[in-house]
Order: C-alpha cells, then structure tokens, then sequence
C-alpha cells in the first residue's frame, strides 16, 4: 500500500490533520530574547516557527490542528494568550510577505516604465539616424533598444514568476494563524477529557 506524507500524522475526529507540538514550558514557545515582553507581542521559538512552516508546506491543502504537548496544562487565560500569540506573529509574517509583494509590484512598474521609455527613445533614435549611420551610431542604437527589452523583461519576471512563492507563503501563514490550537498534559495524553479543542 502506497504511503504518503499524511500517514505519519495523527487525525481529529472531523478528519483534521493534527499538527504534534511537545513543550516542557509554555515559556518555551517563545523567543527568550524578549521574555519580559507580554506573550502577546513575544516572537514564537524559531526551531518552532520553522517546524509549523514545514509541517504545513507537508500537508498541504488540508485541514489541521495544532495540538500543543505541555507538562502542566495552561489555564484558559494562558491559552488565549498562547493562541493570540500565535495568530499575532503568523499574520505578522504575512503582512511583511503582502508588503514584499507590493515592494515587487511597484519595482516590475517602475522597470517596466523605465523599459517603454527607453524603447520609444531608441525607436526615436533609430529614424533619426536613418539607414546610414556609423558603427558608434549605430552601437547606441542597439544599445537603447537591448537595454529596453532587457528592462521590460526583467519587470515581466518580477511580476510572472518571483511574486507567486510569496504568495503561497501568504496563504500558508493565513493558515497558521487561522488554525484551531487543542493543549493536553503529558501525563494524560491518552485521556480525550484532557484534550481541549479551541478556536482562535
């Protein structure tokens, strides 16, 4: 039978794909460069951050949990910091991707702006020199018209390909923060009573 990715991971009940995060500490969940910091604008862990993307990039477009493995379960209010932090700092991470894209955007405009102009200038350039023209008329011809097609290109690419990766890493930390956060103990993982389901 075929195996796939999916099968190393555990299911909710409604078929969600359960995302295991195992901590001693609520306190490790967090960067400790500014644990004085209210958890809410505390940076998660990065070997923590880098597992979620990894894990979600893993499944993909399907549904999941994070369920997070403590051994002193948090009370209600620590899990409604831990869950807002979580959705804080991945929509965070989204907004600088949106900015980046739009930083892409403006660039392939600016590029492509750049490129026209340069295109009409050497088309200009090209009727003015006519037919006979000398060979350093005739080097800044082609130049104007390669340096235009070369800027026009390079803010096609910008805006075709370069700004697609960064959209998917849009969607995927919509995701993360979007997700449902379950928490249970280490000593009754086995117990469903201990599980507690939330939404964020």
């Amino acid at each position: 039978m075929k195996q796939t990715a999916l099968d190393r991971y555990e299911t909710t009940g409604d078929g969600s794909v359960i995302i295991d995060v195992s901590a001693t500490r609520v306190e490790d969940l967090f960067n400790n460069f500014d644990r004085s910091a209210p958890y809410i604008r505390r940076d998660l862990d990065q070997q923590l951050v880098d597992y979620l993307i990894d894990c979600a990039k893993e499944i993909n477009r399907d549904k999941f949990v994070l369920r997070f493995t403590l051994r002193q379960p948090p009370d209600d209010t620590r899990q409604s910091r831990i869950k807002q932090s979580v959705k804080a700092f991945f929509l965070y991470l989204a907004a600088s991707e949106l900015q980046q894209v739009s930083q892409m955007f403006r660039r392939s405009a600016i590029l492509f702006s750049i490129g026209l102009g340069i295109l009409f200038i050497s088309v200009f350039v090209n009727q003015r020199l006519g037919v006979e023209r000398s060979v350093a008329a005739n080097v800044f011809a082609e130049g104007l018209n390669i340096a235009a097609w070369v800027s026009l290109w390079e803010s096609l690419a910008v805006f075709l390909i370069e700004w697609f990766p960064l959209r998917i890493n849009i969607v995927r930390y919509r995701r993360l923060a979007d997700a449902k956060l379950m928490f249970r103990t280490e000593q009754n993982t086995g117990l469903a009573e201990n599980n507690k389901l939330s939404r964020s």
